[in-house]
C-alpha cells in the first residue's frame, strides 16, 4: 500500500526539480537540450502514451539500443506509471535478443534500428513477441517522438509506493542463464544519495554517460547526478574523438571511461585541442592525468568495493573509511555477513558466503520463484560469493563460489561459454579460462575435446560462439586437449590455469 506520508520515488524527484529548479539542464542527448521543465513534460506525455496502450503497475518496458536520453526518459515514464524499466545489453545476438525479449514478457519494446535493426528483427520474430514495439531512433508513426506528440503533458499521477520495482537489469547468474533483477525506487533514491555524497555530485555536476546504461556501474552515477539535480550528457557509444568535444563543450566533470579509451584519449588529444581539465577522474599514465583534474572526493583517492546488480551496485564502499577490509564498508542502511553451507552467521575473520540485507537489496528476480526463495533464505539476500566480515565489521572479497572472467567492463560466465562450446557437434567437452591481459583485464581461453573422429579448427570454433553468444564473450584462443583434468566429477581449472597460463581472476591475491 502507498504511503505518501514517507514516500519518495523517482517520479516524486523529477516533479520536485521541475518545480524548483525548471530552467536546469537535466539531460543533453545530440540535438536535444532539455530543461527539468521540458525533461518532466516529455515524461508526462510518454506515461501517458503508454497508459493509453494499457500499460500499468508492473509491466515492463524493454529497451533495446545504445545510450540515450530517451532511455532515462523510459524509467522516469515507468515510475510515474509504477511500472518497470528494463535496459538490456544491445550488444546481444538475435538468440540472446530473442530469450530477453521472450523472458521479460514486455508489454512495450523500445528498439534501436542503426547498427542493431537486422539482429531485433530475427529476435521479434523468434521471440514471438505481442509487445508494443516504439522505435526510438526512427521516423515517422512507428517512432518514438510520433508516439510521444500524441499525449498529454500533464502529469498522470499514478506512480506507485517507493518499495516497488522500477528498474530491472539483467544479470547473469552463476549457472550462466541471464535473471532480471528487480530494483525498486527506494533501492535507487538511497543508493543515489550515497553515491552523490561521496563522489562529490552536486546540481553543477555534469556526467557523461559513455559507459553501458544496461550495467549498473553506470547507471550508479547517472541516478546520483539526476537525484541532486545535475545534467546527464549521453552518447550513443565509445568514440574517443566524441567523448573529448562532450567533454570540452559540456564541461563535464564526470565519465565511465575505461583504461584503453583513456590510452586513446591522450593520443588523440596530444596537441591539447580539447580543453579536459573540468573533468574529475582517477590520475593514470601521465599524459592522461596532466590532461584532466584529479579527483579528490572520498571515491576518488578510494573508489570501488564489493557489489552486484543485485543490491544496487555496491554493498560495501572503500570511501566509508578506516577499514580492516580489502573491500571497504557497508553503506549505513545495509548489512552484511558472512554464512556457513548452512546459513548460519560466521564470527569475524571467518570465510563463508558473502550475504547482504537492507533496502538496496533487489525485491528479488523477475519470474524465478525457485532461484528467489534459494537466494533469498533466511532474510538475506545470498550473493554466490565467498569473503570474511573483519572484526571492523569492513568485507574482505575473497572470490567467486564459480568461476568469474573480466574483460574490462564486462562480466563472463564460463558456464555460459562452455554451453555454448559443447553445442558445437564436433565439440564432446569443453571448459574456459581466463588469461590476464594487459589491456583487458582477462581474455577467454577455451580448452576442447573433440569428438572420436570429429574435425574442427580454432576458427570454426570461435565463429560459432561468435554467432550464438554476445561477440565479446567469444574465445580469443582456443586449445586442444584429448582430456580435462577433473577431481572426481569438477573440471580442475587450477589444472587449466597452470598448463594454458590462466590467471588475474576477480579476488585473487586477497
Amino acid at each position: 500500500m502507498k504511503d505518501d506520508l514517507h514516500d519518495l520515488t523517482l517520479a516524486d524527484v523529477l516533479r520536485a526539480h521541475a518545480l524548483t529548479r525548471p530552467a536546469s539542464t537535466g539531460a543533453v542527448c545530440g540535438g536535444y537540450r532539455l530543461t527539468f521543465e521540458a525533461l518532466d513534460a516529455r515524461v508526462n506525455r510518454l506515461a501517458n502514451a503508454l497508459a493509453s496502450e494499457g500499460v500499468g503497475p508492473g509491466d515492463r518496458l524493454l529497451w533495446l539500443g545504445q545510450n540515450c536520453h530517451r532511455l532515462l526518459e523510459g524509467l522516469l515514464a515507468a515510475a510515474k506509471l509504477g511500472a518497470v524499466f528494463c535496459p538490456a545489453n544491445w550488444r546481444q545476438s538475435a538468440a540472446e535478443f530473442a530469450f530477453v525479449i521472450a523472458d521479460s514478457d514486455p508489454a512495450v519494446v523500445f528498439f534501436q534500428e542503426a547498427e542493431i535493426g537486422d539482429t531485433l528483427d530475427q529476435a521479434r520474430r523468434d521471440s514471438g513477441s505481442k509487445a508494443l514495439w516504439i522505435g526510438h531512433d526512427v521516423g515517422g508513426d512507428g517512432g518514438y517522438e510520433a508516439f510521444l506528440a500524441r499525449a498529454s503533458d500533464a502529469d498522470p499521477g499514478t506512480d506507485d509506493d517507493e518499495r516497488a520495482a522500477v528498474l530491472m537489469m539483467y544479470t547473469a547468474a552463476f549457472t550462466g542463464s541471464p535473471n532480471g533483477a528487480l530494483l525498486s525506487n527506494r533501492s535507487l533514491v538511497l543508493q543515489g544519495s550515497l553515491i552523490a555524497q561521496i563522489q562529490g555530485v552536486g546540481a553543477d555536476y555534469v556526467y557523461l554517460n559513455c559507459g553501458p546504461l544496461f550495467h549498473v556501474a553506470t547507471f550508479m552515477t547517472t541516478l546520483a547526478t539526476f537525484l541532486v539535480g545535475g545534467a546527464n550528457v549521453f552518447t550513443p557509444r565509445v568514440d574517443a574523438e566524441e567523448l573529448c568535444r562532450l567533454i570540452a563543450e559540456e564541461h563535464c566533470t564526470g565519465a565511465f571511461i575505461m583504461p584503453p579509451t583513456m590510452d586513446q584519449i591522450v593520443e588523440l588529444n596530444a596537441d591539447g585541442r580539447f580543453d579536459l581539465k573540468t573533468l574529475r577522474g582517477f590520475p593514470g599514465k601521465p599524459g592522461w592525468t596532466a590532461m584532466i583534474t584529479v579527483d579528490e572526493s572520498p571515491w576518488g583517492k578510494r573508489p570501488a568495493g564489493y557489489g552486484q546488480t543485485e543490491v544496487m551496485g555496491l554493498a560495501t564502499f572503500n570511501a566509508l573509511q578506516p577499514s580492516i577490509g580489502s573491500s571497504g564498508r557497508p553503506a549505513p542502511f545495509v548489512r552484511i555477513a558472512a554464512l556457513d553451507p548452512e546459513g548460519a552467521t560466521l564470527a569475524p575473520g571467518e570465510t563463508g558466503e558473502i550475504a547482504v540485507r537492507g533496502p538496496t537489496v533487489m525485491n528479488g528476480y523477475f519470474n524465478r520463484p525457485e532461484l528467489n526463495e534459494q537466494r533469498q533464505a533466511g532474510g538475506w539476500h545470498h550473493t554466490n560469493d565467498l569473503g570474511r566480515v573483519e572484526a571492523d565489521g569492513s568485507l574482505t572479497f575473497i572470490g567467486p563460489k564459480t568461476r568469474l572472467i573480466k574483460s574490462a567492463a564486462e562480466n563472463i560466465y564460463p558456464s555460459e561459454v562452455e554451453g555454448c562450446l559443447r553445442s558445437h557437434p564436433a565439440v564432446a567437452d569443453a571448459a574456459v579460462i581466463g588469461v590476464p591481459d594487459r589491456t583487458w583485464g582477462q581474455n577467454v581461453t577455451a580448452v576442447v575435446v573433440l569428438r572420436e573422429g570429429a574435425t574442427a579448427g580454432p576458427e570454426e570454433i570461435i565463429e560459432h560462439c561468435r554467432e550464438r553468444i554476445a561477440s565479446y564473450k567469444k574465445p580469443k584462443r582456443v586449445e586442444f586437449a584429448d582430456t580435462l583434468p577433473r577431481n572426481g566429477f569438477a573440471v580442475d581449472y587450477d589444472a587449466l590455469d597452470a598448463t594454458y597460463g590462466g590467471g588475474g581472476y576477480p579476488g585473487a591475491g586477497h
